[in-house]
């Protein structure tokens, strides 16, 4: 094998390690500086004030129980996103928050919406929903495209699990890219909910 060769195989490699090591795990780094208009928090959440947020994109399609769901049919609530799979171990572990938390808001102007990836079927999310007591929607996204339409140095999802929450008026406000508990979820959500 040529050196060149070498090189190009442990490019690969290399690259490879770092997507595999970014698709699920705790926490992640995004950048707050420069024209992003986004504050990174030493909590692991990044936050948008109020007058420059960003509009999130389109998220709908089908769920994993084949309904059909519109995330903008919410606007005048503050949509939580979650990204997850069920073959993720962190979703697992925030899982029962996010049920939680949903329960205790629902009715209040708050709805949840999951967003399942890269789940080759919708048989194990299903199940993973009945295992967890999540009660509210996901939208079934194998292949990630409904990842792909945040646009690049915005308050994207980039990691699994990660976590947005939307204002009444469909812009992104926070984002967390690591699991969340019930304190953590409520730290983000209570002051786009405080928002008049």
């Amino acid at each position: 094998m040529s050196t060149r060769s070498r090189a190009v195989l442990l490019s690969a490699v290399a690259a490879v390690a770092a997507l595999t090591l970014s698709a699920c795990g705790k926490g992640g780094t995004s950048g707050g500086g420069g024209n992003t208009n986004f504050v990174t928090g030493h909590n692991g959440i990044d936050t948008a004030p109020e007058g420059r947020r960003e509009a999130a994109p389109v998220l709908s399609g089908k769920t994993i129980d084949g309904k059909t769901l519109d995330v903008a049919s919410f606007k005048g609530q503050v949509v939580v996103v979650n990204v997850w799979g069920s073959w993720c171990s962190p979703c697992r572990e925030e899982a029962q928050y996010f049920a939680k938390v949903a329960q205790q808001y629902e009715g209040k102007g708050v709805q949840f919406v999951g967003i399942n990836t890269r789940d080759t079927s919708t048989t194990p999310a299903v199940n993973f929903e009945k295992e967890h007591g999540i009660s509210y929607p996901s939208l079934y996204d194998p292949t990630g495209k409904l990842m792909l339409r945040f646009k690049k140095g915005t308050l994207n999802p980039q990691l699994i699990p990660s976590t947005l929450v939307i204002d009444r008026q469909g812009k992104v406000a926070a984002r967390a890219l690591e699991a969340l508990d019930d304190t953590a979820l409520l730290k983000m959500l209570k002051p786009v909910l405080a928002e008049k």
